[in-house]
């Protein structure tokens, strides 16, 4: 009897084991999954900044350390694979865009120019995807971040080095700032 009750528990033990390891799996597969769709929109975005910086070097050919900047930023964005590091570059990218558009406004005829209004439209929309990626991924991230801190989980999650993942913040190139106004 004593043996019955001893295996039994170590099959609930088993069984308990085996549910919560296969949940940080679960947790760390819809990390990754997740990451692609961000990583997706970050590449579409990647795509048009050429044809941005193109459309404003146009008319205005005085913003060459812009344009390098831009540049240099995406391809060191590209190539790196860290969620951090990948948001310090794209944070990077975002306040160049914005300087970017910044110039273009100063160019009306550019301001009226479909082509440069598409890009601006297509920019717009990528941000809003790569939002709800962000989105996403973060809540991801949240809840296995919290099964892999929180006890019981947190003991096998150490023991199968499971660890906590990084969230992804990025600022984006067209939100807007708060403007404070004061009434007197």
């Amino acid at each position: 009897m004593v043996i019955i009750i001893v295996l039994a528990i170590l099959l609930l033990l088993g069984i308990w084991l085996a549910v919560g390891y296969n949940a940080l799996v679960r947790g760390r597969n819809l990390i990754r999954e997740s990451w692609s769709g961000i990583d997706v929109q970050l590449k579409r975005r990647h795509d048009l900044i050429p044809n941005l910086v193109e459309s404003v070097k146009a008319y205005s050919s005085h913003e060459q350390k812009l344009f390098a900047e831009i540049s240099q930023n995406r391809a060191k964005s590209i190539k790196t694979e860290g969620v951090a590091a990948k948001g310090e570059y794209e944070n990077m990218i975002s306040g160049q865009i914005k300087s970017l558009i910044a110039i273009a406004e100063a160019y009306p005829d550019l301001k009226a120019q479909s082509g440069f209004l598409e890009l601006q439209r297509s920019l717009s929309e990528i941000e809003d995807q790569i939002q709800y990626a962000r989105r996403y991924y973060n809540a991801v991230v949240r809840d296995y971040n919290i099964r892999v801190e929180s006890f019981p989980s947190m003991i096998y999650a150490r023991a199968f080095g499971f660890k906590r993942a990084d969230y992804f913040e990025i600022e984006f190139a067209t939100q807007r700032e708060v403007v404070n106004t004061k009434f007197d």
